[in-house]
């Protein structure tokens, strides 16, 4: 019975997937960082460490520096030995300034005019739960779910504001406005000896890009020199409280990956998971990088740094033990700039903080598509998004677009499903010589096996004619799975009826029960081999029952894929067998004598 031992090898091959899944959630979990307080208890007594990481350095600026100031500008600026931008501080005696909320079409951003950092951006067109009135908070200031975005400006030849630096901003408030498409957000600083740095944010319509540009006016009598930084900081947050079992084991979040990353033409793609950090007490990235971006991810958002032209910058991860809880870092040092005595000079990057929206993420910057991971399934399942993408584009529906690329599937894959119930039905026809032959050798399996393949080759049987269909529909199965479970546009889609989500389980286990039937169905269709022995006939007796089960935790859409495309499939197994039975008959027919 090729089908249901079809169902039974994926059903084996998932459980392992999800089973690797769970191992490397719950014994890769990130280390426990003991805070400079527990580390003086522990033997040794040693003064603690006051310095805040969050902050980098001067002297951790890259040896590679550019002039990217005026015409006047001197030259490359190098990078001698200094002593740290500011006093040290912990991070918990720094306060919030005076706040600052943006609000645009999509986002609404609060920006803290103590370094003028991005600290909460929430995402307007994406509930925090189905039908719920409270945005998705993707940055977030919050002590327990801490994710923020700074940035600011370091220097060794006097003041900077770094992201301590308290800025001033004209108001409280700013809304993009209908009529218009950008919206700038200024904020200022000065050291009162003639440097002064004018923090420009900008927001467009419709975009999750915000530009960033700081402009820095030396009204001085000597030279300064600076370099920029951009970094994300956050915390490992607490475990996602669900309300029932079935949401508990079908969220999957769980399975995504959560964490750093960062790309660079030459080295691609990379992640980090947070306890490989500071593994072994080693930075795990330090490293220059030319056109590069940094970013942290999580299931189905992210926030990433992206450089405005392509310099080359320092990226870093660090691991702020001090606070409580610990917080995980990843920055960028931009090339250092001289400006001149009266001269003034600016730099530039974008923050990106919103949906991994893989079509779109592309556009905004190399390589930041690849952003949506999926694994090793990524060649069946990029062209799959791109499909389904298509075809919602024409239906409007994403559940009518996973049928429609069922349907296209089992059109291409016809004549293989058509080999194989051909073998099947010619194997029932068999039966009975297949009873005679298990009577005569009775226990000798080698001779009843070498009898069998005997009587295929006689009867021009391809044993092994169901297994194309099930080769690729594999990867076929797992690539929708993965972009299920991490394509952000099916999140929260809704089908028809009872199924507002396609990204979650069923609610009401219709779809599970429906596809049980359809199970029944191709067992009815289908009968088991007489060469089947008792054991493997029960387990696929009880197949129709452990299947659905099975079902019940995976995302509605997929479960809606395979219920149409166990339809399908019945459909072709009855078209082809009642072809084959109506030639049977003739060449019987034919056969009998006159």
């Amino acid at each position: 019975m090729p089908q249901t031992r079809s169902f039974l090898l994926l059903a084996l091959l998932f459980v392992g997937y999800l089973l690797w899944n769970q191992w490397q959630q719950d014994y890769h979990t990130p280390a426990v960082t003991a805070t400079p307080a527990a580390a003086a208890t522990q033997g040794k007594a040693k003064a603690p460490d006051l310095a805040d990481s969050s902050v980098p350095q001067a002297s951790s600026a890259p040896a590679v520096a550019e002039s990217a100031g005026t015409a006047d500008a001197p030259g490359t600026p190098s990078t001698p030995a200094a002593a740290p931008v500011s006093a040290p501080t912990r991070p918990s005696v720094i306060k919030h300034g005076a706040l600052v909320t943006v609000t645009t079409d999509v986002l609404r951003v609060t920006i803290d005019s103590r370094g003028g950092s991005i600290i909460r951006a929430d995402l307007l067109k994406y509930p925090k739960k189905l039908k719920s009135s409270h945005s998705v908070r993707l940055l977030n200031d919050s002590r327990s779910r801490f994710f923020v975005a700074q940035d600011g400006l370091l220097s060794r030849s006097g003041d900077a504001p770094d992201q301590r630096a308290m800025f001033h901003a004209a108001k409280a408030s700013y809304q993009l406005e209908p009529d218009q498409k950008t919206l700038a957000v200024d904020l200022d600083w000065t050291n009162g000896q003639g440097i002064k740095v004018v923090k420009q944010y900008t927001f467009t319509r419709g975009s999750y890009v915000v530009g960033l540009e700081q402009r820095i006016d030396n009204g001085s009598s000597k030279p300064w020199t600076g370099w920029p930084y951009r970094q994300l900081q956050r915390v490992v947050p607490p475990p996602t409280k669900h309300s029932n079992f079935l949401a508990k084991y079908s969220d999957q979040s769980r399975y995504s990956f959560f964490g750093a990353a960062w790309y660079g033409p030459d080295k691609k793609f990379n992640t980090i998971k947070f306890e490989d950090f500071n593994k072994d007490g080693k930075q795990s990235l330090n490293r220059k990088v030319t056109g590069g971006w940094v970013a942290m991810e999580q299931h189905y958002f992210m926030a990433a740094w992206l450089p405005a032209d392509k310099p080359t910058q320092q990226f870093s991860t660090h691991v702020v033990s001090s606070a409580t809880p610990t917080r995980y870092l990843i920055r960028d040092i931009g090339p250092g700039f001289t400006v001149a005595p009266g001269a003034s000079t600016s730099t530039k990057a974008r923050l990106y903080a919103g949906p991994k929206l893989r079509n779109e993420l592309g556009r905004i910057a190399p390589g930041l598509d690849l952003s949506v991971d999926y694994g090793m399934f990524t060649v069946v399942a990029a062209p799959m998004h791109m499909l389904l993408t298509w075809f919602h584009g024409l239906t409007g529906n994403w559940g009518l677009a996973i049928i429609l690329v069922v349907l296209l599937i089992n059109v291409l894959l016809y004549k293989l499903n058509a080999a194989q119930y051909r073998s099947a039905a010619k194997t029932r026809k068999l039966k009975p010589r297949m009873d005679a032959l298990k009577e005569r050798y009775g226990d000798d399996k080698q001779k009843l096996q070498q009898a069998t393949m005997e009587l295929y080759k006689k009867e021009k049987i391809n044993p092994v004619a169901g297994c194309f269909p099930i080769l690729i529909q594999i990867p076929v199965f797992f690539a929708l799975y993965t972009v299920l479970r991490e394509s952000v546009e099916l999140r929260q889609a809704p089908f028809f009826g009872w199924i507002h989500d396609l990204s979650a389980a069923d609610p009401y286990f219709v779809l599970p029960v429906l596809y049980m039937g359809v199970m029944l169905m191709t067992q009815r269709l289908m009968p088991m081999s007489a060469g089947m022995d008792a054991t493997q006939a029960k387990i696929m007796k009880w197949m129709p029952i452990i299947y659905p089960v099975f079902f019940a935790f995976f995302p509605a859409g997929l479960v809606l894929y395979y219920l149409v495309n166990g339809l399908c499939r019945v459909g072709q197994q009855w078209w082809v067998m009642r072809k084959f039975d109506a030639e049977d008959g003739k060449r019987r027919g034919k056969a009998k004598p006159t």
